[in-house]
């Protein structure tokens, strides 16, 4: 395979290394896109730590020169931001995408735009599970309709530091769980960009943004990140509660989410889909 990934950061370099360890071969070539003024840092970490990925890497600076290396399929993991610019034309160019930004979908022109670019250029938009569990049964009951789908995320206080949390409880000094906001998926995903992408995600599967409940609550004793939701339709009733560790380096991702992309690539390559 020839993979290219949007963004370097710590889901990045998480999904790299566990490519390294779970591959029963190296990639065919790897290409990174980054920031300019990264560029040569970013190459040489991934010559340094990750040169057994693949057979060649190569590091670039836009969607264009991502798209001259021929990718396979392309990983976004680089925030809302990078689904505009690198997102929109790899789909356009009929490339595959798998998308960690879901939030970014809150947005309902830019997620028609999604829309339109992959049908446009015959590629598919990748949503992968991230930190929740169950979205195959959500999905699945959505087709019958009348979902009734709401979503608790509570996170340690830490995690919710530069958000619109920290104007609304003093974070640093809570001593029990408290609830920021309540309203509806896509406000969550807007506003919590960094830390709604379940919402997201639960919404897409299920009724929608508007029609899915959302709670986001700092507590500062959450084992990890812990996501909770109920769903009640026509054909089933389920609860779910999911405690995930957050990610090394990053308090808002839980690692889960990275196991998740992990998975779709595996399913790509592998002879069995799961």
């Amino acid at each position: 395979m020839r993979l290219g990934l949007i963004g370097f950061g710590n889901i990045a370099g998480t999904l790299l290394d566990l490519l390294s360890k779970t591959l029963d071969a190296p990639l065919a070539h790897l290409c990174v896109v980054t920031l300019p003024e990264f560029a040569a840092e970013t190459e040489a970490r991934l010559q340094a730590e990750f040169g057994a990925v693949a057979q060649d890497i190569s590091v670039v600076g836009d969607a264009e020169a991502l798209l001259a290396e021929k990718p396979d399929l392309v990983v976004e993991c680089a925030g809302h931001g990078a689904v505009v610019a690198h997102v929109l034309p790899v789909l356009r160019a009929g490339t595959d995408v798998i998308m960690v930004s879901i939030g970014a979908l809150s947005d309902a022109a830019l997620e028609a735009d999604l829309r339109a670019a992959a049908s446009a250029g015959g590629a598919r938009l990748v949503l992968p599970a991230g930190a929740v569990g169950g979205i195959d049964l959500l999905s699945a009951l959505g087709a019958a309709g009348g979902l009734e789908v709401r979503y608790r995320g509570s996170k340690p206080p830490r995690a919710w530091t530069g958000t619109p949390a920290e104007a609304a409880v003093d974070l640093a000094n809570l001593t029990e769980a408290t609830t920021f906001f309540t309203g509806n998926a896509r406000e969550a995903a807007r506003d919590f960009p960094k830390n709604a992408n379940v919402a997201a995600t639960l919404a897409l599967a299920g009724g929608g943004f508007e029609a899915t409940r959302v709670e986001l609550v700092a507590d500062p004793a959450a084992p990890g990140n812990v996501h909770e939701y109920s769903v009640v339709s026509p054909l089933a009733k389920y609860s779910m509660r999911i405690e995930n560790l957050p990610s090394a380096g990053n308090a808002k991702t839980s690692v889960s989410t990275v196991y998740s992309v992990l998975r779709e690539i595996r399913n790509r390559i592998g002879p069995v889909a799961i």
